[in-house]
């Protein structure tokens, strides 16, 4: 039970950052990219199309590659998992 909760929280998070994201786009309040960047990183744990258009996405905007790489080895090290793997 507790893991399907966890799988909830993780959709409807990740989902509420690519909704912000689209929303940013339009709107100079917010940063589009950077939350459409982390509402799909945070999808690509569930959904390979989103693990894809991650990749697209950083390819496409180099300066956010490096520093989304740079926040994922941050909280990699933070949760205690080795970066590399």
């Amino acid at each position: 039970m507790s893991q399907r909760r966890n799988r909830i929280v993780v959709l409807g998070v990740g989902w509420g950052f690519v909704l912000l994201g689209i929303a940013g786009l339009f709107l100079p309040i917010l940063q589009g990219i950077l939350f459409l960047v982390i509402g799909l990183m945070i999808l690509s744990s569930e959904y390979v199309w989103a693990h894809h258009l991650l990749n697209r996405v950083l390819n496409h905007f180099p300066k956010v590659r490096h520093a989304a790489d740079a926040a994922k080895h941050k909280v990699e090290k933070w949760m205690g998992r080795d970066a590399a793997g």
